[in-house]
């Protein structure tokens, strides 16, 4: 596509003659190419994102993932998932940027195989009592909205010991960021299934609901020590902040999961955040470089990304694709909304590329494309 910019110096105007056609060639033999001849593709004026905005509703997957527990056996696929793929993204089976994301479900007396692998992973609990995951020997209870880590190179497997129903949970991996690092690797334990060495939920124990860190252990793996965090003091916490704070234009009351240890990001490569939207609260547009997958955890509303609007209610999975406008809306008068996020803003910042910038017409709000209703991402 033309840009006018590309006429300013400094980019690639070359025009294709015979004998540079010839060149090429010549160049391809010994598996060449001109740099300008990619430049203005590889070095574009400002981020490209393969990936586009897309959103799938729970009402809608729930009973497909239904169906793949009436057709497979944990046994037989080693991991029941269904994962939700971008269109823009197909390849890597991503569904957004470098990131994975599916909806996993075990049913009452159901145990998957323990295993580890190079990427890292989060799962957030949709509904269920009953299931377990089990993380280098500490077993943690699953309960709707809790986070779960299971970061990289961690053994872990999963059961269902609840007899009421089955536990549906989102997983968030970074398998498309290893993959394209050509470093992921995949493992089975030896023994099948772990045996739990340390207490019911001990990482909560020791860190969770505190300002109080134990003295003795020294932790130095990179990523948190905290494998669990429940929701209800999570709500709680985000509650009290917005009784004292008028948050962020961009995001409502925002909060991240954080390592106790350092403040920073729950694992290397991926972060995870909690937002409180506030009674027909309606949020400003910004941008970023960084790709998020939300699920709306609590209330319904609305996401304006890259001028298209997505509504989502409870267990909806949307995503926002890196330097995308995006806004928030709650469409109730009377309840806060809450959505769960997962990132790679840690990859980006830690690679010194993330920035942003707000969205200065219109007051801060994107106008709205009209669209057709049908399809994936439909309203």
């Amino acid at each position: 596509m033309y840009d006018p910019r590309d006429e300013q110096l400094g980019r690639a105007r070359v025009k294709d003659t015979p004998e540079l056609k010839a060149y090429y060639g010549e160049l391809a033999r010994y598996n060449a190419i001109g740099l300008w001849q990619v430049a203005n593709t590889i070095e574009p004026w400002e981020p490209t994102p393969r990936s586009v905005p897309v959103i799938w509703k729970y009402r809608e997957m729930r009973p497909l993932v239904l169906r793949a527990a009436e057709l497979v056996s944990p046994e037989e696929a080693a991991r029941r998932v269904v994962a939700l793929i971008n269109p823009g993204n197909r390849d890597t089976s991503a569904c957004v940027g470098n990131l994975y994301t599916g909806i996993q479900i075990m049913l009452p007396g159901e145990a998957a195989t323990a295993h580890r692998h190079a990427s890292s992973a989060l799962r957030f609990i949709m509904e269920g009592e009953g299931a377990y995951t089990v993380v280098d020997g500490e077993k943690m209870t699953l309960h709707a909205r809790d986070l779960v880590l299971t970061p990289n190179g961690t053994w872990h497997d999963h059961g269902n010991e609840g007899t009421s129903g089955p536990t549906i949970w989102q997983d968030g991996l970074d398998i498309p960021l290893v993959n394209v690092l050509e470093a992921n690797y995949f493992e089975l334990y030896a023994d099948g299934r772990q045996t739990p060495s340390r207490p019911v939920d001990a990482s909560y124990a020791e860190y969770g609901g505190t300002a109080l860190l134990p003295a003795t252990e020294r932790w130095t793996k990179p990523y948190s020590p905290l494998l669990k965090y429940p929701w209800e003091p999570t709500y709680e916490a985000l509650q009290r902040l917005a009784q004292r704070s008028a948050g962020s234009p961009y995001d409502g009351i925002l909060m991240e999961y954080v390592n106790p240890r350092t403040g920073g990001p729950i694992m290397a490569t991926m972060g995870a955040s909690i937002q409180l939207l506030r009674p027909g609260e309606h949020t400003r547009a910004h941008r970023h470089i960084g790709n998020i997958v939300y699920q709306c955890a609590k209330g319904r509303g609305y996401s304006i990304i890259g001028g298209q609007r997505f509504d989502w209610e409870e267990k909806d999975i949307f995503v926002v694709p890196t330097w995308y406008w995006h806004e928030h809306a709650n469409l109730s008068d009377t309840e806060d909304a809450v959505l769960f996020s997962f990132n790679d803003l840690p990859t980006m910042k830690a690679l010194a590329l993330y920035r942003e910038e707000a969205y200065v017409d219109n007051g801060g709000y994107q106008p709205v494309e009209a669209r057709e209703l049908a399809g994936v991402g439909a309203v």
